[in-house]
């Protein structure tokens, strides 16, 4: 593991002079710029879904899940079976994914979410003020991906679920992104955009209510259309982080018990439609309705197809441009399955530090370096995401900076394999590492020793069995927390 550094703070200082620099307004006025004078260093589009099951794509096994354009993606690209991200949870998930540093690194190891409305209560605007979800945010000592790749002339926009945020220090436009449209929280309402009757949307620094009563899905992809067609013959990072399929953040009973999604999504599934109903049960210590199965799971997965069209005219954009052969794009999800999704083979779900939780789909594709159509069952993470990005696309790493990641362009590639052989996950007490095929989880839903390569679904606990692999692991992770704890 990397030596730990201290944190740099200049970076981001002149990264946010870089952002405040750039003649945002003359994007809009200005044509696309031929294909034949875009620089050869790649463009960037990385997409991430949210609470997606690791079955839920056709190209991952899926016989119900209709998502064409992830399909051709992976087609073209190379399908990640053995991929995992560093939380089993929204928050610090994204924040490791765009730091490239492990949680406890980052100082994001659990969620920036308040609890009371689990309870049903709707903030005041006074108390929503001085609550942890509007005051907490990632550490402005940190250095996040735009900032980093502005060093190259790169444009970065971001259209959909922040989650790092709300305070204007803590948003988008303040850690080197150029422009931003989307929402600042953890979830929220597919078309008021508010989070438990909170409002939530924000174009770049500003909370705005211009689009309510639109699916959002359909704004940011609108968004991305607009960025995408500002920055054709530019360097570009577009970062495109769906909220689909995470449930809807209503203090209603009935939408909060699922996905949402619109109804000519919903049309293509119509055995659910048919099945799809209300049943009785609890909510906030009351009796109350909520959607049934085949109606949770019909939210669900026609939001996922409706995210599907969108990352479709994405790439459509790509081709039309002529930008798809210079532009890596990278699709994941932010971390397992909810409770209706699919995550088989593996065990649990989100929330879990079982595979469930923390083993995700992942699609790369780059057609001018990586083989279309292939498979690779590498051990490898989100936190190599950005080291490799930097790599490719030539950014330095300051001296001061630690990352937790590795290069994954040569694996990639099919020229030699993962350089990642081990990866430990902590949420409160629950504790879990992976050293090469091995896996050890202590936590509340269960604790064991497995063998992955035997038993991904970690049914069989080789605890007992082998009593000097176990010491082993529990070691390791005590000299990684050491290393974590070490970092501030």
């Amino acid at each position: 593991m990397p030596a730990v550094g201290s944190r740099n703070f200049l970076w981001i200082g002149w990264s946010a002079m870089w952002a405040a620099a750039w003649p945002l307004v003359a994007w809009a006025q200005s044509p696309p710029v031929p294909a034949s004078t875009v620089p050869q260093l790649p463009n960037v589009v990385l997409i991430v879904s949210d609470d997606q099951g690791y079955a839920d794509l056709g190209c991952f096994g899926s016989q119900e899940v209709l998502t064409p354009n992830l399909d051709r993606l992976a087609s073209e690209g190379v399908r990640l079976t053995n991929f995992y991200v560093a939380w089993p949870a929204c928050t610090p998930s994204r924040g490791s994914l765009l730091t490239g540093r492990y949680p406890q690194r980052n100082g994001i190891y659990d969620m920036i979410r308040n609890e009371a409305p689990d309870y049903g209560h709707r903030y005041s605007p006074a108390e929503y003020e001085v609550s942890f979800e509007r005051i907490g945010g990632m550490d402005t000592r940190e250095v996040l991906l735009p900032a980093l790749f502005n060093s190259q002339g790169y444009l970065s926009g971001i259209f959909g679920k922040w989650d790092l945020g709300s305070l204007q220090r803590y948003l988008p436009m303040a850690r080197g992104y150029h422009r931003f449209y989307g929402f600042v929280n953890t979830g929220i309402d597919y078309y008021t955009h508010e989070r438990y009757g909170v409002p939530s949307m924000y174009r770049d620094n500003q909370l705005t209510t211009e689009d309510k009563g639109t699916y959002a899905t359909d704004l940011f992809l609108r968004e991305a259309e607009k960025f995408l067609h500002d920055v054709a013959g530019r360097r570009f990072t577009l970062y495109l982080p769906f909220n689909a399929p995470h449930s809807a953040s209503n203090l209603d009973p009935v939408i909060r018990s699922a996905a949402q999604a619109p109804p000519e999504a919903k049309a293509l599934y119509p055995t659910l439609v048919a099945a799809a109903g209300l049943q009785s049960a609890e909510r906030y210590g009351k009796p109350a309705k909520t959607r049934n199965r085949p109606g949770r799971r019909l939210e669900y997965v026609a939001s996922i197809t409706h995210m599907d069209r969108a990352i479709g005219r994405v790439l459509e954009l790509l081709d039309e441009y002529q930008l798809a052969e210079h532009t890596i794009v990278i699709f994941m999800s932010d971390n397992g399955g909810s409770g209706i999704s699919d995550n088989g083979p593996l065990r649990g779900h989100k929330g879990d530090l079982f595979e469930g939780g923390i083993r995700v789909p992942a699609i790369v594709r780059y057609p001018s370096r990586i083989p279309a159509g292939e498979v690779r069952d590498d051990f490898c993470s989100s936190l190599d995401i950005l080291p490799t990005l930097m790599q490719l696309c030539n950014v330095d790493v300051p001296r001061s900076l630690v990352l937790d990641g590795y290069d994954l362009m040569p694996m990639l590639a099919g020229t030699s394999s993962s350089p990642r052989s081990q990866m430990f996950w902590q949420r409160k007490t629950d504790r879990a590492a992976r050293i090469g095929d091995w896996k050890w989880v202590d936590a509340q839903a269960g604790s064991g020793l497995f063998n992955l390569r035997k038993d991904p679904g970690e049914q069989v606990d080789l605890s007992a069995q082998n009593p000097a692999q176990l010491s082993r692991m529990r070691r390791a992770f005590e000299l990684w927390q050491a290393d974590m704890h070490s970092s501030e």
